[in-house]
């Protein structure tokens, strides 16, 4: 069933994470050059794995544990995500790399919330069915 909430949320966390990235920067160098994450690899594989495993969450609607399941995991790729903005911002010294912090560090904030919201619905529907079948 694709039309639940939860696949709302999916949907827009996959879209936040495969391609709010490429326009959004992380950062301005000293130089004024934006700093984007499609350029680091790691960065972006990192992104590109939150996407895919939002959009495979969204086609498992029939298999609800394995869905939550996914939603956890893809919250702790974000929060690592997150961690490594957060150490760069912080180890950066000076004028090195880094002059600014740029919008595109709170996008794994955003997919979180939205992954979050996912798997609480995923829950509720996951409760509603077990209250049901306790019924018959």
């Amino acid at each position: 069933m694709l039309q639940r909430i939860q696949t709302l949320y999916l949907l827009v966390a996959a879209a936040i994470s495969a391609g709010l990235y490429m326009y959004v920067p992380y950062g301005i160098d000293v130089n004024g050059v934006a700093l984007y994450v499609k350029e680091i690899p790691f960065l972006l594989g990192m992104f590109m794995g939150s996407a895919l495993l939002s959009l495979i969450a969204i086609f498992l609607f029939k298999n609800r544990k394995l869905q939550f399941v996914l939603g956890r995991i893809n919250i702790i790729l974000n929060f690592i995500l997150l961690g490594v903005f957060v150490y760069w911002s912080l180890t950066i010294s000076g004028e090195t790399q880094v002059s600014e912090k740029g919008i595109g560090m709170i996008i794994p904030i955003i997919s979180i919330v939205l992954l979050v919201m996912a798997n609480k619905a995923i829950k509720r529907d996951e409760n509603l069915v077990k209250s049901v079948d306790r019924l018959r």
